[in-house]
């Protein structure tokens, strides 16, 4: 269905747009499942996920949870007002009128939007094809391709007595379907897991669908943990698992502070508690580096889970994770699961991260998020008034701020929904009733758009939800 020279999602995606045309109206109408089209097109299901992913940026598909892929309607039907099968659920408001097409996001966590066209993913994929034709079909490999998996074990390899191997590592079809992989392999489901607070929606809504208690440790005002804390919930409270960053707070944006890393995980490993280091992030924090938590932690019970959209974009949606135990269970959780994941895309990456092309790339995405960030502190000091304080971000997509005056931020939601504008209030990123007069700001915004209007009618919805 396609030609030497194109991604297989290429071809999906062109097939999806003529779709997308052929059918629209003013109904949105079901698009095919993922693996309806994947037979259909002999591709694999990442494939068309990735190309799924194009539409829903360029707003001719939408997604509705449990209900799949919908075309867009051209008409003036799908306007930014909450959707009425919500159920009044924020999330579901939130995810609904942010795939509508012709919204205003102010709440985007997806950093290669400021890069979209310079991704060195496509180049390197096509030059595989080109040079290596016969690697299109390899055998079935349910671990991941074993290019990257050495990569990947080279990357995280400090030195001779800190190293890691292929085996230790696992390749998911993306950072979500890793971390099932971690709740399933480690037999959480019931359990009790600590987070750091705040923490990134979907992790909280993945964990509460495996009924899952979520203990929140928020952070102080200097981005720490509180070590003493930590020691008390962990001696009143069986916890399986404590699910924390590298170094980076993406929804804070803050770095934990030099010294704290260790003390928190002398906690963690005096009692004999796994650590789940989050590396999602790694890479889009704007200082110097600092050890990441994985350097104190007990290596016997350390899980490192890791994805490569941050840095190269929605053709990248692999998770990954590393551990140097439960290798049998790994195995078989990874067997009965069957990921078939495109060989050359995953031989691409790893041609990135050894030729140290993908370090470039962050390099560049760093000094690209920097810039915005401090273009869009700047307009949000003018746009609102002084309405918001904050602190400036140390590293990540957005700008973790907070109301001066008590407001209804549901209220603000609501006010500028109405105006196609879709903010993320605080409150998503905690279970436990925290941070309601917060919300996040993203600079990871298409900036070919003003921002300048958009942050006004925040100033302005934040001054008409003040309470009394």
């Amino acid at each position: 269905m396609k030609n030497n020279t194109d991604f297989a999602y290429q071809a999906v995606y062109r097939y999806l747009v003529r779709l997308v045309d052929q059918q629209q109206g003013e109904l949105a109408l079901k698009m095919p499942s993922l693996r309806q089209l994947a037979q259909r097109l002999s591709v694999s299901i990442s494939t068309v996920q990735s190309a799924y992913s194009l539409l829903e940026k360029e707003g001719r598909v939408y997604s509705l949870p449990k209900s799949g892929y919908y075309s867009a309607p051209c008409s003036g039907n799908r306007e930014g007002r909450a959707c009425p099968d919500s159920d009044g659920d924020l999330l579901h408001v939130l995810c609904d009128n942010a795939r509508r097409p012709g919204m205003s996001l102010l709440g985007c966590d997806e950093p290669t939007l400021l890069h979209a066209h310079e991704s060195p993913l496509p180049a390197m994929e096509q030059e595989l094809v080109r040079r290596y034709p016969r690697l299109r079909e390899p055998g079935f490999q349910p671990f991941g391709e074993p290019e990257l998996r050495t990569a990947l074990a080279a990357r995280y390899t400090r030195d001779a007595e800190h190293c890691w191997h292929a085996d230790n590592v696992y390749v998911a079809p993306d950072l979500h379907g890793a971390f099932k992989a971690v709740i399933e392999t480690l037999g959480l489901r019931g359990a009790v897991v600590l987070v750091e607070s705040p923490c990134a929606w979907a992790l909280l809504r993945l964990l509460q669908s495996f009924d899952i208690r979520v203990i929140e440790l928020p952070l102080d005002e200097t981005g720490s943990l509180d070590p003493a804390r930590l020691d008390s919930l962990l001696r009143d409270n069986d916890i399986g698992l404590a699910v924390l960053p590298s170094l980076l707070n993406p929804v804070r944006g803050s770095m934990r502070p030099p010294g704290n890393s260790e003390a928190v995980t002398q906690a963690l490993n005096r009692h004999q508690v796994w650590v789940l280091e989050n590396d999602s992030h790694a890479g889009v924090q704007f200082a110097h580096e600092q050890a990441p938590l994985r350097h104190w932690v007990d290596p016997q019970r350390l899980v490192i889970i890791g994805a490569f959209d941050k840095s190269l974009g929605p053709e990248a949606p692999y998770g990954y994770l590393l551990c140097k135990t439960l290798e049998v269970r790994w195995q078989q959780y990874f067997w009965l699961r069957a990921f078939e994941l495109p060989p050359i895309r995953q031989r691409a990456i790893a041609r990135l991260c050894s030729s140290g092309r993908l370090d470039g790339q962050l390099m560049a995405l760093r000094e690209t998020l920097a810039r915005r960030m401090q273009s869009m502190t700047q307009q949000l000091d003018e746009q609102t008034g002084g309405a918001l304080r904050y602190q400036v971000p140390e590293g990540g997509c957005g700008v973790w701020a907070e109301s001066v005056h008590p407001v209804d931020m549901r209220q603000v939601f609501d006010r500028l929904l109405a105006q196609r504008i879709v903010i993320t209030p605080g409150e998503l990123f905690s279970l436990q009733n925290r941070y309601g007069q917060h919300l996040w700001v993203s600079y990871a915004i298409d900036w070919s758009q003003d921002p300048a209007a958009r942050l006004g009618a925040l100033g302005e919805a934040l001054a008409q939800a003040r309470l009394p």
